[in-house]
Order: C-alpha cells, then sequence, then structure tokens
C-alpha cells in the first residue's frame, strides 16, 4: 500500500523510546490511541504489508483510515500506560471503543460492601465502590497475584455468598484447605474481613514480605528435589514481584506528575503575585516562514497538565507579511472574543510564545475587546518571564512553575508547527497539479472538490479521472501521468 509522504516521513523520524500515538482519519479527528514500549517498532507494524492486507478486518479498517499520525513520548511505559488511558477518556476515539477488548488492562477487584467479598479479575472499573488494584499491563501477573492471594489468605472462589449444604459439600476449596470457609462458620465475618484487608495491602504493594515466603517455599521444594514444584513457585514469585513493581511504579508516576504539576501551579501562582494559582492556562504560538502559512497555536493545561480538547488552531487572515505581534493579536483576539459572545469561562493566566512586543500586542487585543486575564510573555533565550511595566522573572532552573510554563511553551511550539508544516505539505502536493498545463484554476477547484482532497485525487484510476463532469480522456491521461500513472490512449 503507498502511504502519503506526510506519513513515510514521520516514519522514518520515530524515536526507539516508549510513548503514546495518536492516529487521524480524513478530517483530523483521533481515531485511535495506543501506548508502546517503543514507538518506532510499534507505529511501524502498522504500514506494513502484513498489516494491511493480511490482518483481521476490524485493524484493517483502522490502517486504511489512517491518514495521519502523532506520538508523544514519554519517560517510561507506566507513564504511557496512564497518559494512554487518560487520553482515551478525552477524546473517545472510534477504533479504541471497536478494540476495547485489547486496550483494556487487567485489574483485580475487591468488593468490600459483600457479606464475605472475593478477589476478583476484571477488565472495567465500574465506579461501584468496589476497590480496584491495576492496571498490570501483563494478565499473566495480574493472574498470580489473584491465585496467591487467594491461597495465602484462604480468600473464598465460590460464586454464591451462601451456598447451602448440599453445595457445600462438593467445594473442593475447603477440602483441600484453599479457603478459609467463612460461609460456614469456620472463621467469623470480622476475621475473614481482616483476611481480605490483608490481601489488599500486599495488592497495592504494602506488604512485600508475603513474596518472601513464596521464595522459602520455592527454595524448600528445591532442597527436596521436587523440582517441578520449585519451578512452578519461581514463576509465581517471579510474576508477583513484578506485578507489585507494576502497581508500584504506576501510582509513583502517576502521584508524581500530578503532584509535580499542582505544586508547579502553586509555585507559578505565588512568583506571578496573582490571588489564586492558575489552574487553567492557556499559552500562543505562532509560526510561518517570511509570512506564509502563518498559523497560531493555542494549548491550554489544566492544575498543569496539558488537556487537549481544549487546543485551538487558528490561520492567520488579516497579516501579511512576517509579523508575529500583529499576527499573535488577531489570535488573542478571535478566540476570546468568541469566548466572550458565548459565555464560556476564560483562563487564570495567559502565556505567549515570545517577548515585549508580543504580550503587547496580545494585551491591546484584550483591552479592545473588553477582556481582562492576567498574561504574560515567556521568551526562549534566557527561559524568562516578560511582565511588561515589571522586569523580567526569572524562575530557578529546577522548579516545578518553570517546568510547567515551559512544557506548556514547548506544547505550543509544537501543536504549531504541526499546523504549519500540515499546511505547507499540503500545498506542496497540490502544487504538482499547477503543472499541468490543461488545468487551470477552475479544473483545479473542480477535482479537488469531486474527490475530497488531493490524496485521493492522486490515488484516482484513469477511469475515475475521466469520470468528472468537465474531464476528458485527454485531459485525464495528462493529469494520471502528471500524478505518477502510465497509461497510453
Amino acid at each position: 500500500m503507498q502511504w502519503p509522504e506526510n506519513i513515510r516521513k514521520k516514519l522514518r523520524e520515530l524515536p526507539d523510546e516508549p510513548g503514546v500515538y495518536l492516529m487521524r482519519g480524513r478530517t483530523g479527528a483521533i481515531i485511535y490511541i495506543g501506548k508502546a514500549a517503543s514507538l518506532r517498532r510499534r507505529v511501524q507494524s502498522y504500514f506494513r504489508d502484513s498489516a494491511c492486507y493480511r490482518a483481521e478486518p476490524k485493524l484493517r479498517g483502522l490502517i486504511r483510515s489512517i491518514t495521519d499520525f502523532d506520538v508523544l513520548v514519554l519517560k517510561s511505559e507506566a507513564e504511557a500506560l496512564l497518559t494512554e488511558g487518560r487520553l482515551i477518556k478525552e477524546y473517545k476515539p472510534r477504533y479504541n471503543t471497536l478494540f476495547k477488548d485489547d486496550k483494556q488492562f487487567p485489574l483485580l477487584r475487591v468488593d468490600l460492601k459483600k457479606p464475605f467479598p472475593k478477589v476478583e479479575l476484571c477488565r472495567i472499573d465500574k465506579n461501584d465502590g468496589a476497590v480496584c488494584f491495576g492496571p498490570y499491563t501483563s494478565g499473566l501477573a495480574a493472574r498470580a497475584a489473584l491465585e496467591f492471594v487467594e491461597k495465602r489468605f484462604g480468600i473464598r472462589q465460590c460464586r454464591p455468598d451462601r451456598p447451602d449444604a448440599e453445595t457445600y459439600q462438593h467445594c473442593h476449596n475447603d477440602i483441600i484447605r484453599q479457603c478459609s470457609a467463612p460461609c460456614i462458620g469456620r472463621v467469623s465475618p470480622e476475621e475473614y474481613l481482616e483476611r481480605v484487608q490483608t490481601a489488599c495491602a500486599f495488592l497495592r504493594g504494602e506488604r512485600p514480605e508475603f513474596i518472601k515466603e513464596v521464595r522459602a517455599q520455592m527454595e524448600d521444594a528445591s532442597s527436596r528435589h521436587c523440582f517441578e514444584e520449585a519451578a512452578a513457585l519461581r514463576d509465581m514469585m517471579f510474576l508477583l514481584t513484578r506485578a507489585v513493581k507494576e502497581r508500584a511504579l504506576v501510582r509513583k508516576t502517576g502521584k508524581m506528575l500530578f503532584n509535580d504539576a499542582g505544586r508547579g501551579v502553586q509555585e507559578l501562582g505565588a512568583a506571578l503575585g496573582l490571588k489564586t494559582p492558575p489552574r487553567v492556562i492557556e499559552c500562543f504560538d505562532i509560526s510561518n516562514i517570511s509570512g506564509t502559512y502563518a498559523v497560531a497555536g493555542m494549548v491550554a493545561a489544566v492544575d498543569g497538565l496539558p488537556v487537549p480538547q481544549r487546543y485551538r488552531r487558528f490561520r492567520i487572515k488579516t497579516v501579511e507579511g512576517s509579523d508575529d505581534p500583529r499576527m499573535m493579536a488577531e489570535a488573542v483576539r478571535r478566540r476570546y472574543s468568541r469566548l466572550k459572545e458565548e459565555g464560556g469561562v476564560f483562563p487564570d493566566l495567559l502565556v505567549l510564545d515570545g517577548g515585549i512586543t508580543q504580550l503587547r500586542a496580545a494585551r491591546a487585543a484584550l483591552q479592545e475587546i473588553g477582556v481582562a486575564i492576567p498574561s504574560v510573555g515567556l521568551a526562549k533565550q534566557h527561559e524568562e518571564i516578560v511582565r511588561d511595566e515589571l522586569p523580567p522573572l526569572f524562575l530557578p532552573q529546577d522548579s516545578n512553575a518553570l517546568r510547567v510554563i515551559t512544557s506548556l511553551r514547548d506544547e505550543a511550539h509544537r501543536f504549531a508547527i504541526a499546523y504549519h508544516r500540515r499546511l505547507r505539505s499540503q500545498r506542496i502536493r497540490e502544487s504538482a497539479l499547477d503543472e499541468i498545463p490543461a488545468i487551470g484554476k477552475k479544473k483545479k477547484e473542480l477535482l479537488l472538490s469531486y474527490f475530497g482532497s488531493f490524496a485521493r485525487l492522486r490515488k484516482a484510476g484513469f477511469e475515475e479521472l475521466c469520470s468528472v463532469p468537465g474531464i476528458g480522456p485527454e485531459t485525464a491521461k495528462l493529469i494520471f501521468d502528471a500524478l505518477g500513472g502510465e497509461i497510453s490512449i
């Protein structure tokens, strides 16, 4: 399958690092979100011929719908797992719904409201009051942890809460002493609940001493030359250790991300002298080449973390030539005049990528539409915060506040450049039509209107081109040959 140049270029530049990838459809909407230990290997696997033609129908449907993709590089697979889940909840991509069995990682669930709680394997946290542990990136690790807590703490495995006498007579778990049998009073409800609470503590990674018991059992079996039993215990110990580490890493990564961002917002508000911490921050950046294909990108963060559904793009309409301050003013004016008309909530802080001229232009635009938002500029050279009537502010290099504001500025820069490059590459591709002598402006507009995009036009066969009203066989041949086809008539 022949992929567009923008996809081929991105595939060549993919990093061999963990992260999240976002697949986009024809309209630019996100249709699938996934995480990977290696973005290079995972994303490239979608674009191989074997995936295009021999994959299952749902996967083929996804692959053939992809027109572009973006990646977000992260520090670890655990962080990628957290980010993937958050983005899926925000965007609800169509194909993540179709593949929901693939992308819901296993959890262990305990409903403490039941008379005799049990530990169950599930894939969806229903938010029904039950306690969930996970997600576990390995199903084997989750099942090993489930088996261990059931046997070690005597947690029941039967389905009914109180089996009748006939059913109980055939309870194998009680016969082989794997269950504490609270249903017939072998242990009191209070003692059974204490067992469940200890199991929960273990699953939270708070009781690693129990893994030492598995090691002791393994060594004992090995000394008795029961090598199969020792191997099974060794595998269980490995999987349990992995489960506890994964759980601890996911909790630590998520807590660190949210805590650092929250502290950064608090520090930033104090440094800028704001009455309250800026929970909602919006940041603008401009991208253009000598004034051509000029665009602005706006990104947003809530409590210091990016919220992609609040991002906005602006195609600059009123500024000619290279004049970044006026472009910034146009984008700010359009954003907040519309927000004012719609009765929306304004951000707590506005950040402009640039120095004093960009900041003054943005403030003038806000004053023009009668909107007051605390605003600062962020100059790249020394990461100085520009405040117009006050001296520049330099935050400590290791401060969470600087990390929050610079990461948001970098995200705005990436977002604006991505939009600029998309427009520029689209224009470069479409310029191929301008080189065909028989194609004027009206026929070019006719062709693009008929096929919907240059990519579809390029894939069109000779017969399809002939079927376009106003395009005869000779003109169709010129177009087909110019776009890479070979035919003689």
